[in-house]
């Protein structure tokens, strides 16, 4: 049964979890018939949630066609296209969005905040989003002006975590 009317989620903060309930919501979305649409910005590897997400017929997902790295390393060049890439793929995925009931855009505050998305049309996408669209974005630093757009906003504060010990990002629990 389709959405009446959908409204934005927001997931932020420096805590670990941000992604991991975009994810459950999107399994709980699929698992009652709704179409969802899942899509990660700044993330070029497939992290084990969406190996299990993808095999949903009522999820589809939209990787990002480009290997990436850390905007911190890279040149000004590379910026420059990625860039250009974040803003098509942007741009795919809210054509792709448009017949769907949920839209979960992941580490969608990185990609506002470092400009490597047009700031105007997601702002005007946001607000102008089909009605029964139910959009989630994830990532730290929420703007304020995402915030205002938002029905749901939660904030995930680290209160200790293994990188601050030393220990790298696990498969299976952290990618």
């Amino acid at each position: 049964m389709p959405l009446k009317k959908g409204v934005i989620h927001i997931y932020t903060g420096d805590g670990k979890g941000k992604t991991t309930a975009a994810m459950g919501l999107a399994a709980r979305a699929a698992g009652t018939g709704l179409k969802v649409l899942i899509c990660q910005f700044l993330k070029d590897d497939r992290t084990g949630e969406l190996n299990v997400l993808d095999s949903s017929d009522n999820i589809e997902i939209i990787s990002y066609p480009h290997k990436i790295k850390f905007i911190k390393y890279m040149t000004e060049e590379e910026v420059a296209q990625n860039k250009k890439d974040h803003q098509e793929y942007f741009n795919k995925v809210v054509a792709a969005a448009q017949d769907k009931d949920l839209l979960i855009m992941d580490e969608f505050m990185a990609a506002y905040n470092y400009d490597m998305i047009e700031k105007a049309p997601a702002l005007e996408f946001l607000k102008n989003k089909p009605e029964k669209l139910e959009v989630v974005l994830t990532g730290r630093d929420a703007p304020d002006e995402i915030k205002e757009l938002a029905a749901y906003i939660t904030n995930m504060t680290k209160i200790r975590h293994p990188y601050d010990m030393g220990l790298s990002a696990r498969k299976g629990i952290e990618l």
